[in-house]
């Protein structure tokens, strides 16, 4: 049985982000497991959310657990860091986040994760977060620093956007980014004042700028077709009722969403994808 180490920041990534590819693999029988590096305690939730819970943390782990279960996911587990939050909000750099915790510290506990479950391939977030966000950032340089003291991998992200390994001394898992694909953002971009949304300031707390997102071009090496999988990411990400965006009922970003369900993409960072190569269609180099 092939194993699938997703590594992600906090409850939902795994849902709103590659759900589709983790149920997809799940339901073919990949073992996938899910390495949070959160428990979400920063996320904004209504009041009405939290009855039977007795913080945000427990509200959003059990939420969490209720996407696993969907997914079919075979194990979820912890990193133990707090949720840092977005950058500039209040506690950011706290002890026991995230964002503050040492990178060797972290890099450390991955590769202690890695030893016990022997991925065959590894998902994680692509240089800038996806969206910014400091706790994914440093999920990304931390994966990767566990590639070199697992694996004495030494990375360089050259100027097209591609990784290569300078050196290495041991084999590795495969090892993926998630990437959001830039044309149809773009786009969304540009039309979005028309439905009177402002994509400097958006999501539920307004501090995701879409415009600076749309310029962080990510090379894309791989896409996976999740069609059939779609209504399953669907159910694993209701969910996450507290983090449903407040526009979800818009008709704009209603479009998006379906158009952005039938494929999830990822960038290919190990082995190192080469311009040219033919862009793939899975994980384990199938």
């Amino acid at each position: 049985m092939a194993t699938l180490l997703v590594i992600l920041a906090h409850p939902d990534d795994e849902s709103f982000g590659p759900g589709g590819t983790l149920a997809k693999y799940a339901y073919h029988g990949t073992a996938v497991h899910y390495l949070c590096g959160t428990r979400g305690e920063s996320g904004t939730v209504d009041v009405r959310h939290l009855n039977g819970y007795a913080d945000v943390a427990e509200l959003r782990t059990a939420e969490l657990m209720c996407a696993a279960k969907t997914l079919r996911l075979a194990g979820v587990h912890f990193l133990g860091y707090r949720d840092s939050g977005m950058a500039g909000a209040v506690g950011n750099g706290a002890p026991g986040t995230l964002h503050a915790a040492p990178l060797d510290e972290v890099a450390e506990r991955i590769a202690g994760f890695i030893e016990q479950l022997q991925p065959d391939a590894i998902i994680t977030h692509d240089q800038y977060g996806g969206y910014g966000h400091p706790d994914h950032i440093k999920l990304h340089q931390a994966t990767l620093r566990a590639y070199e003291l697992r694996y004495g991998i030494t990375w360089k992200l050259e100027p097209n956007g591609l990784w290569s390994v300078l050196g290495q001394n041991a084999p590795a898992p495969r090892l993926y980014f998630t990437v959001i694909p830039k044309r149809l953002l773009k786009l969304a971009v540009r039309i979005m004042p028309l439905f009177r949304l402002d994509p400097r300031r958006f999501g539920r707390n307004q501090d995701i700028d879409l415009v600076q997102i749309a310029s962080w071009d990510v090379p894309i090496t791989t896409r996976i077709d999740t069609r059939r999988y779609a209504r399953i990411k669907q159910a694993a990400s209701d969910c996450h009722a507290s983090q449903q965006l407040p526009t979800a009922r818009n008709r704009l970003v209603r479009f998006l969403f379906r158009r952005n369900q039938g494929f999830e993409y990822f960038a290919r960072a190990y082995p190192p994808y080469r311009r040219g190569e033919k862009l793939e269609t899975g994980l384990f180099g199938d």
